[in-house]
């Protein structure tokens, strides 16, 4: 490679809905060194993030792949890859890096089929998981085992998906890179000069204990069980509210049974926000009932803020929560365990204080997302050095 020009990345994304892998693939866009790279974003059509786009990607560009989407459709998935091919021939570049099931499984075959130097993923989490029919689940790791032998490097955003990805048989370990999704470190925690006004402004009470989760409104998060579990907490603590910040297919389901519940007073769907960091700081216990994440990027943020939280025992939740220590981990669908402890934080502030305290210092360096996008222009040099 001739080190005087550029080095051309392309990252390849399926849509830039509201997420983890999303968020980090546009700051990584944005923020890699110019005068040393030269950044696509390539995407389907829409998308919650998309209208950002153009005050927020700098230097990169972004390119629509018009058939790449989040549904399978044989021809509209055929007619992605091909556009992908044309897009990979007219750009010529370096290293392409696939996020999310998909644009890793087209992405991958057209980065092969033009013979790119560099080809890596990085996982997420997974577009597999426990809760799929069988053959669903055995089609996605045929296709991932496949995609994985066509990486230059797989990326892991936590041990706990690296081990999953060994159960199943996906990648060289040999090929293995582990590389936390991280979060701006420095906005945590944020300072709220009047919290009773900033919770007056979120339409919540003053004095009333607060139990707050951030995430798509969709099966992986399992909204369900936090009304579950909302509504065991307020059989002994009637004052507690809650708020839930995030979107997604299943608003509507969980809007009638919060009406069914009887929880429409207590909780809060605000949607979206751009204030999550204040709204952490004026929360009391954070919760995740995620069924499967890759490193949850929320919980990161809550942690780094100095909450105390009670999360499902889920996949990269456990890299980072350790059980009594700087938080409380509880089995997936025990909702009578996740409603105790919330209950146990809200009966004692000194236990509310030592596990916050605890996981605002687990949260170091590493988790920082300037410290992401160096160490990803370091691993691209590094794969780059080799071909």
């Amino acid at each position: 490679m001739d080190t005087g020009t550029r080095v051309k990345v392309i990252h390849v994304v399926t849509r830039l809905d509201f997420g983890g892998a999303q968020q980090n693939t546009l700051y990584t866009c944005r923020h890699l060194d110019s005068s040393r790279f030269d950044c696509v974003l390539a995407s389907g059509p829409g998308g919650t993030l998309a209208p950002e786009l153009a005050a927020s990607l700098g230097q990169a560009r972004r390119v629509i792949v018009p058939s790449l989407g989040r549904e399978i459709s044989l021809g509209r998935d055929l007619l992605a890859l091909l556009q992908l091919v044309n897009l990979f021939l007219s750009e010529r570049p370096d290293v392409v890096h696939t996020h999310s099931s998909k644009a890793g499984i087209l992405g991958h075959l057209a980065a092969a089929a033009v013979g790119v130097p560099v080809v890596m993923h990085t996982y997420h989490g997974f577009g597999f998981n426990e809760f799929q029919p069988p053959r669903v689940k055995r089609l996605y790791v045929w296709l991932e085992r496949l995609c994985a032998r066509l990486s230059t490097a797989i990326v892991f955003v936590s041990r706990a998906n690296q081990d999953y990805a060994r159960r199943h048989g996906i990648g060289d370990p040999a090929r293995w890179r582990l590389l936390h999704s991280g979060v701006a470190l420095s906005r945590y925690p944020a300072r709220v000069e009047d919290r009773g006004r900033k919770k007056a402004q979120l339409g919540l009470g003053l004095h009333k204990p607060v139990v707050t989760t951030i995430g798509n409104l969709k099966p992986q998060k399992n909204p369900g069980d936090f009304l579950a579990m909302a509504q065991k907490v307020l059989a002994r603590r009637p004052e507690t509210e809650f708020y839930f910040v995030g979107d997604g297919p299943l608003r509507g389901r969980i809007e009638c049974q919060a009406i069914a519940a009887g929880l429409s007073n207590r909780l809060r769907l605000p949607g979206w926000r751009m204030d999550v960091d204040e709204i952490l700081a004026v929360s009391d216990v954070f919760v995740l009932t995620s069924l499967w994440e890759g490193l949850p990027r929320a919980l990161v943020e809550a942690m780094k803020t100095g909450l105390p939280c009670v999360c499902y025992a889920t996949d990269g939740v456990t890299d980072i929560v350790s059980d009594g220590v700087n938080g409380f981990c509880v089995p997936q669908g025990n909702v009578s365990e996740l409603a105790s402890r919330v209950l146990a934080l809200l009966d004692d502030e000194s236990l509310r204080r030592r596990l916050g305290e605890q996981a605002a210092r687990s949260i170091g360096p590493e988790f920082d997302i300037d410290e992401m996008v160096r160490a990803q222009e370091r691993l691209y040099g590094e794969l780059l050095a080799a071909v």
